[in-house]
């Protein structure tokens, strides 16, 4: 009589919890030593569990899904013979044991994924290693062709792809059953999901995400949130976000997901530039005292660049509108503004018909509203490029999110004084980082490079802004 026996998860490297992606084998098949039973995918390696002995499945204790640790029960097996196959082949010589058990000894170790079952059922791992091991076929007969066909061997709930195309999927956010398979047998490739990624981008909400009634994902439809109880691990406290930080966070993450972002960091010096503030802060000390003129910062010198880099590459200065790109002939500049509640983006308008002074002088009145908690909501409308500066409290460089519609944004990080080569000595400079995203389906990198070397110029030497 057979022997039921355990085929557990043997040592994989330390892994635990790894999700089982794919069955090779099914109840009632026949299975070798050694011959993957399911295959588990951990965040770094694909690795199939093999059977530890052969025989029949007599029940398989997983599902697509599931995940197994080390130890983890995988399937029973019916083992007819525990001992190797070379000594059960061995039997024969030893008159005893070969009359008590001759059945065995004819049937045991040998796999039949070939012969018995059709072409099209045989799992995957049976029909490879037949075609490797000549010898696990009857003598002198060849393989027959096999036709793969991917919906016969994979179940419905798992999509025809490799590993390394699922989770690649899975770090853009893609779900694979919406994807269309170009290869052979509808297998999934790299390059379809990209596709997908790039269809759902540029047309907003992907047509079969619709269908399915997940809309407002482009298509990329993420796994749910992680729940955990944080108590279980020490003292919390729960705070609720505030409107501001709802709002804008549900903005943030759907410009974050709908717009392939490329930053692009440039230096610019600006020690003119500096010197030029600080005097004209002296000149109108008794006017800022008197609140007559708003205190020159650098962030309104960067607006008036700005403005002058807007007109020279109009792109910068657009919006999608389907297949269709807005150039507007006006010049509204957003300024992040950092308030107890949150962060809003207050825009200036007409930046290019305004002086550094009135647009200092506006800047602080609308910040203070921010602040304050008084903007209107037209005053946060209409915005062309948005200025992000964290120059008042630190870093080097970051990557700012784009402010949609607008195209690209501006981060400004730190100044700092570093030596610079003049040519024949190096020289103190103070030093502004630039950082500036920008959407790929409408600039380039090429563009974006001109963009801030030619903002650079203009902060280096703003009378270039006049030419």
């Amino acid at each position: 009589m057979a022997e039921l026996k355990e085929a557990r998860v043997p040592d994989i490297g330390g892994h635990g919890d790894v999700p089982v992606i794919e069955l090779l084998v099914k109840p009632g098949d026949t299975v070798a030593k050694d011959q993957g039973l399911v295959t588990l995918e951990s965040d770094k390696a694909t690795m199939e569990v093999p059977s530890p002995f052969a025989g029949v499945v007599e029940e398989l204790k997983v599902k697509l899904g599931d995940t197994l640790s080390e130890g983890g029960l995988v399937a029973i097996i019916a083992v007819s013979d525990s001992r190797p196959a070379a000594q059960a082949g061995d039997a024969a010589a030893a008159p005893a044991p070969a009359a008590a058990a001759p059945a065995p000894v004819a049937e045991a170790p040998k796999p039949e994924p070939v012969a018995t079952p059709a072409p099209a059922q045989a799992p995957r791992a049976e029909v490879a290693r037949a075609a490797a091991d000549p010898a696990a076929a009857p003598m002198g007969a060849g393989l027959p062709p096999v036709r793969f066909e991917a919906d016969a061997v994979l179940p419905d709930k798992v999509p025809y792809a490799s590993p390394a195309v699922r989770l690649f999927a899975r770090e853009l956010g893609v779900d694979l059953m919406q994807v269309a398979g170009s290869e052979r047998g509808g297998r999934i490739g790299k390059a379809d999901v990209q596709n997908f990624v790039k269809a759902a981008l540029a047309g907003g909400i992907a047509a079969p995400v619709a269908a399915a009634g997940g809309g407002g994902g482009g298509g990329l439809n993420l796994i749910p949130w992680p729940k955990v109880d944080f108590a279980k691990f020490g003292a919390i406290e729960s705070k609720p976000l505030s409107r501001i930080q709802k709002i804008s966070g549900a903005n943030l993450a759907r410009n974050w997901a709908m717009i392939p972002h490329v930053t692009q960091h440039d230096d610019a010096d600006i020690t003119d530039l500096e010197a030029l503030r600080v005097a004209l802060n002296d000149e109108n000390a008794k006017a800022i005292a008197a609140g007559k003129a708003g205190k020159l910062t650098m962030l309104a010198f960067l607006i008036k660049a700005s403005v002058a880099a807007l007109k020279k590459y109009p792109n910068f200065n657009a919006s999608l509108d389907g297949d269709n790109l807005v150039l507007k002939q006006y010049y509204n500049i957003g300024f992040a503004a950092d308030t107890p509640n949150g962060l809003v983006v207050p825009v200036l308008r007409d930046a290019d018909k305004k002086g550094v002074m009135e647009i200092a002088r506006e800047m602080g009145e609308l910040a203070a509203a921010a602040r304050d908690g008084k903007l209107k909501p037209e005053q946060m409308q209409g915005g062309c490029f948005t200025i992000s500066s964290l120059g008042g409290i630190g870093g080097t460089a970051f990557t700012p999110i784009i402010n949609a519609p607008e195209v690209a944004i501006l981060g400004v990080s730190k100044s700092d004084t570093k030596p610079v080569w003049n040519g024949e000595k190096f020289k103190p400079r103070l030093i502004l980082p630039l950082s500036l995203s920008y959407d790929h389906r409408v600039i380039d990198g090429a563009a974006a490079a001109r963009f801030t070397a030619y903002l650079a110029q203009l902060l280096g030497d703003l009378r270039r802004a006049m030419l």
